[in-house]
């Protein structure tokens, strides 16, 4: 069986730092060994740029993996080609066989027909277990599952269930938060909250388009330049439900070690970027949750894998 798994966990120093997406797979993973099943694992890790890079390896988490379940953990460096085949036919039932980061593949942000169909010759069954990527239509998540039977893990019907029945008749006041990177990923998602919430907080990446788009400078920040027409739409829609940072964190390189510095929203100086929600809007957006009665929370409010732009995220 193939499984996408959400093992986009941090690591530093190849050791890692909360295994909290590992351990919500493992009855998913438990239920398929005790089975019969012989399991090969997906994921994606991070951010890789231009294509390998160990930084981003998968080859840690296997091995933390390892420690966590009663089964043989092995790793391929390929997440398709000749190694992969090869690793995947020579798996025996109740063995785990963890493939390398499908972000080292363009073919994967791009839901490449040509990955999907490799992905798919390695397995006889899709299990779809990673909630947090399943919004997004990549090779090893939507382009896969016209390939082979596909089904919902556990985890992926628990999180849909509670997810479900908190849309449905949520408890009042209902604050949603969205951070992350790209606006364009949560469109529908952000108009269907606009909908239902009371309010609809946002940090993140994400924010920067929502700046650029009232006419702010951002400078290096990440900005979606595609989707800036988007998200002058949403803010119209947003009026008062919308709420955005009112302080930044911008750095002078995308380092864990640059210059860092905290402003209030404006212009971003040139050759700096935005990488965290700063204290004041930590301090605004913690009044409307500590009101809430029902809180939906997807994506961080900044660079949370690096230390001095976890702050927002973590408060």
């Amino acid at each position: 069986m193939l499984v996408r798994v959400d093992f986009n966990v941090p690591i530093e120093g190849g050791k890692i730092q909360d295994d909290t997406r590992i351990k919500a797979a493992l009855p998913t993973l438990e239920n398929l060994l005790d089975r019969g099943a012989a399991l090969i694992l997906c994921s994606h890790l991070g951010r890789p740029k231009d294509g390998p890079d160990p930084k981003y390896s998968m080859k840690p988490v296997a091995e933390h993996l390892g420690k966590l379940i009663k089964a043989q953990v092995k790793f391929c460096e390929e997440t398709i080609g000749p190694k992969a085949e090869l690793a995947a036919e020579s798996l025996k039932a109740g063995e785990i066989l963890v493939l390398e980061n499908t972000r080292f593949y363009p073919g994967e942000t791009k839901n490449d027909p040509k990955m999907s169909e490799a992905l798919a010759r390695l397995a006889d069954i899709y299990v779809n277990d990673a909630f947090g990527s399943a919004h997004r239509a990549h090779a090893s998540t939507e382009g896969v599952a016209h390939h082979l039977p596909a089904v919902a893990g556990l985890l992926m019907e628990m999180e849909i269930r509670y997810l479900g029945q908190t849309l449905a008749n949520p408890k009042r006041p209902f604050v949603a938060i969205l951070g992350g990177a790209k606006v364009s990923d949560k469109i529908e998602v952000i108009k269907n909250l606009l909908k239902k919430a009371d309010q609809l907080l946002i940090g993140g990446g994400m924010a920067n388009t929502f700046f650029k788009a009232q006419g702010l400078e951002m400078a290096d920040s990440l900005v979606e330049q595609d989707a800036l027409e988007t998200a002058k739409g949403l803010l119209q829609d947003g009026k008062e439900k919308l709420k955005l940072p009112v302080d930044v964190v911008i750095a002078d390189k995308f380092e864990e070690t640059a210059q860092h510095k905290t402003i209030d929203v404006g212009d971003v100086p040139a050759g700096w970027r935005i990488m965290d929600v700063g204290p004041k809007t930590i301090e605004e957006f913690s009044k409307f949750i500590e009101k809430a009665q029902t809180v939906v929370w997807n994506g961080p409010m900044g660079v949370f894998e690096m230390k001095p732009f976890a702050k927002g995220t973590f408060a």
